[in-house]
């Protein structure tokens, strides 16, 4: 979906003014919901460390390129960790395990086809069914992507990724605001922060944040490309939580953007769509270019002409961030 421009900014007209208004009383009713169920709910503890990485926000914040970065680093130190994903997208119910030479997006959703380059990755509605699969495979680590809100497994570690430069938009919850549950519910579960930077030198407002007075540690990151745009003009499309970010950093990375063109997160790319956007390249004399996310969404047979610009989060203290990783493993070990 695409978010509701009132969401992260002052209702520009009488029609975003009144959406706004009617809405309003409907956050309660859904924050209530979401706190009922996670208070009800008794989580299940499983015979492996579990770290959540997840948002308390609707859309894009990086979150899934921080659990790639995690995930990466659990496996360097000779840790085995898999990542566990509902499959948002998919029609795959599991549990499962990405396959990337047989699934796709329309089997597993997008970005558990991300993951699977680092790790393997298990598809589960049921989460514990996927935690308990991946335990069958030997996993001593699981990396949640996304599940914040999901009480049904105990998590050892709940790390939230915020977007430095949106935060919490207008501080309301789903659907007068991009809030999936109330702030401060949301951060009483969180263990420590990841506060996902458009660049390294960008200096975020903590009160704006509502990150002045929390208590959890706080980690600094950034996505940097995996390597630098073409030296050629380049048609930019993307259909993920906040297209302009990729847009903005394709060009501060030196990409030259002849054009651009946003989709809802999650767009499903359709052949009209990307007969449009050829035409749209070609009369701007350049390449089409999109995102990791968004290209393993378009069919294979579909890409010819479609270039990936791969990027990945970055610490800006990865020794914070693999200290938290042991503290994750400590506390699994002590619970068991």
């Amino acid at each position: 979906m695409k978010p509701p421009h009132f969401w992260y900014h002052e209702p520009a007209t009488l029609l975003d003014q009144l959406v706004s208004m009617l809405l309003k009383p409907l956050a309660p009713l859904y924050a209530a919901q979401v706190a009922a169920r996670i208070r009800k709910t008794v989580p299940v503890k499983v015979n492996a460390a579990v770290i959540c990485v997840g948002n308390l926000t609707l859309g894009g914040t990086g979150k899934t390129p921080v659990a790639m970065a995690l995930l990466e680093m659990l496996r360097e130190a000779g840790t085995n960790a898999q990542a566990l994903s509902r499959g948002y997208g998919g029609s795959v119910k599991g549990p499962l395990c990405v396959d990337l030479g047989r699934h796709t997006s329309k089997d597993v959703g997008d970005e558990p086809l991300i993951l699977a380059r680092s790790a393997p990755v298990w598809i589960s509605r049921n989460r514990i069914a996927g935690a308990e699969a991946a335990i069958l495979h030997r996993a001593e680590v699981i990396v949640m992507d996304d599940g914040h809100q999901n009480p049904q497994i105990c998590k050892d570690m709940s790390i939230v990724v915020i977007d430095a430069e949106t935060g919490c938009g207008n501080g309301r919850v789903f659907p007068a605001g991009p809030l999936r549950e109330n702030i401060a519910d949301g951060f009483a579960r969180t263990d420590a922060i990841v506060l996902m930077m458009p660049h390294p030198e960008y200096e975020p407002d903590y009160d704006r944040l509502s990150l002045t007075e929390l208590e959890s540690p706080v980690l600094k990151a950034w996505l940097e490309p995996v390597s630098p745009p073409p030296d050629t003009p380049v048609f930019a499309f993307a259909g993920i939580g906040r297209p302009e970010k990729f847009f903005k950093a394709l060009a501060k990375a030196g990409g030259r953007i002849a054009g651009t063109k946003a989709y809802p997160d999650h767009h499903d790319f359709t052949r009209n769509d990307l007969r449009q956007l050829r035409t749209l390249a070609e009369a701007a004399g350049a390449h089409l270019m999109t995102t990791e996310k968004d290209i393993v969404r378009i069919p294979a047979i579909d890409r010819e002409g479609i270039r990936a610009w791969p990027v990945r989060a970055v610490f800006e203290e990865p020794a914070r961030a693999a200290a938290l990783l042991e503290q994750a493993l400590d506390v699994a070990a002590a619970r068991r």
